[in-house]
């Protein structure tokens, strides 16, 4: 027999596969052992979240096995996986914002609250081990993103699990809390013998903290190793999958830039974003890379003025642009939102509704009747100009693909006038056919003079369509490159921080 120690978790060929067809894990094959850091890596859509949902009992794999500590196991619920010894540190942390820190991280002790200096004691020595001190009576909802992550990091160790499972854990903290993470991951797999699956874009991280690693692509398991014996190109590579695409084969051919749309000078949140400066010319496409917690998403909500604590000046052809959603549309910004669905569209709406609800007043007789006639008028013609298939303009939204509902929800801004249009991710959640079908549009939509900014995790796509690409990391834009001139491999390694970057100066990016 072998005297090598029992894996703590080993899964054999995991698959999962949806009702819908949808398959996310193909036979993933991962091993964590006792007292290691273990990297997971992996693009969006990879597969990570997934088998996290799985190992934590939040879903249940469709084949394949999972050894616990060499027992094979089958979760139904997070509980059984909690009660193993399992402890997830999700990327939204499921805190309750009404409790106060004490609560939250001692959430499991529930039955002993009238032991309240027992708690007190042993939050503060919870506290004590990882440096990091908060105010045990403070309201979780009260609480920075950097202060409530360092809670969701306190219950889990609370848990006194055997495997903590780290989804993006420094993804939205500042430099010195994410070196209080990186600390507290070390001591937990050095000091405790405890393992932890640290699930990161960051290659810099995954380098430094991790003694293996494993790359998930399209729900297969395509590189584990030793950390040692890979580098940062080695990783960026996996995680892609493929030679770069050259970057001149675009959707359509670049238009030619013109006069300047949009300045955004200083654009700020606290918190979130950095001052971030840039100017966005009438046909160009801009693209802007970044994983996920980089300030992307966040970024356009500020230049919309969704982000009330944001600062800073939009000028829409050398004008001002108030900082209210309401101001943005009246001046022709458009937001595309990455979730569609909920805050996008209105699925049990009719297509046509769904279109001119954000340009109602155009539509209206003395401002107060809405004319059926023009209304229908206006919503057959975007269906012809997109392409988007449907039975007529009064089918409910809800009744048409990923692809045409993505259309209509970029078709309601056509309705009015729109000179700068901010994309969030437009391309997620359809298939390559109507994929190719939007990356047309947006580069039509372009070429039709209007300004767009594309939020993108799809590297090969961003090349595809955008003119320039601007790279964000911890809510700053840290490089600028030309579509042209780089690859997803050049990108993965600006947006991690493994190729050196800096946030880049207004000055710099002009």
């Amino acid at each position: 027999m072998s005297d090598r120690p029992v894996p703590l978790l080993d899964l054999e060929r995991l698959e999962k596969s949806y009702p819908n067809g949808t398959v996310a894990l193909r036979g993933v094959d991962l091993t964590v052992r006792a007292a290691t850091v273990h990297g997971l890596l992996g693009a969006n859509g990879a597969g990570k979240s997934t088998l996290i949902r799985i190992l934590s009992g939040a879903a249940r794999a469709s084949g394949g096995n999972i050894l616990w500590q060499g027992e094979s196991v089958c979760w139904s619920r997070p509980a059984q996986a909690r009660a193993a010894g399992i402890a997830t540190l999700h990327q939204q942390i499921p805190l309750v914002g009404t409790l106060s820190v004490l609560e939250n991280v001692l959430l499991a002790q529930r039955g002993r609250w009238r032991r309240g200096a027992s708690l007190q004691g042993r939050l503060r020595r919870l506290m004590t081990s990882i440096g990091y001190e908060l105010d045990p009576d403070a309201q979780v909802a009260t609480l920075p993103i950097g202060e409530r992550q360092m809670v969701g990091i306190l219950q889990a160790l609370a848990a006194e699990a055997s495997l903590i499972i780290m989804d993006e854990p420094t993804a939205s903290l500042a430099a010195a809390e994410r070196r209080i993470v990186h600390r507290t991951i070390r001591r937990l797999a050095e000091e405790e013998g405890r393992a932890v699956l640290l699930v990161s874009h960051f290659l810099d991280e995954v380098l430094a903290l991790t003694g293996e690693v494993t790359v998930l692509r399209d729900g297969v398991a395509v590189l584990s190793s030793p950390t040692a014996a890979v580098d940062e190109g080695q990783l960026a590579a996996a995680i892609i999958g493929r030679p770069p695409r050259d970057p001149r084969a675009r959707a359509l051919p670049s238009a030619t830039a013109g006069p300047m749309v949009a300045e955004i000078a200083g654009i700020a949140s606290p918190g979130r974003l950095a001052p971030c400066s840039f100017g966005v010319r009438a046909g160009e496409v801009l693209g802007i890379a970044g994983f996920l917690g980089s300030g992307r998403s966040e970024l356009l909500h500020a230049i919309f003025g969704a982000d009330r604590a944001a600062c800073g000046e939009v000028r829409l052809h050398g004008r001002p642009v108030g900082r209210s959603p309401a101001a943005a549309v009246a001046a022709g910004i458009a937001l595309v939102p990455e979730d569609r669905r909920s805050q996008a569209l209105v699925p049990e709406f009719p297509l046509v509704k769904n279109l001119t609800l954000a340009h109602l007043g155009q539509f209206a007789r003395w401002g107060i009747f809405v004319r059926s006639e023009s209304e229908t008028a206006a919503a057959e013609e975007a269906v012809v100009r997109l392409g988007i298939r449907t039975r007529d303009v009064a089918t409910p939204v809800s009744e048409l693909s990923g692809g045409n509902a993505q259309k209509v929800s970029i078709a309601r801004w056509l309705c009015g006038t729109t000179h700068l249009l901010l994309l969030d991710e437009p391309t997620a959640g359809i298939d390559v056919g109507a994929k190719a079908q939007i990356l047309d549009l947006i580069r039509g939509l372009a070429a039709a003079g209007l300004g767009v900014v594309l939020v993108s995790s799809e590297l090969t796509e961003l090349i595809a369509a955008a003119d320039r690409i601007l790279i964000m990391r911890e809510g700053a834009i840290v490089a600028e490159r030309l579509a042209a001139q780089t690859n997803e491999e050049e990108l993965v390694l600006l947006a991690s921080g493994a190729a050196g970057t800096r946030p880049a100066t207004a000055v710099e990016l002009q």
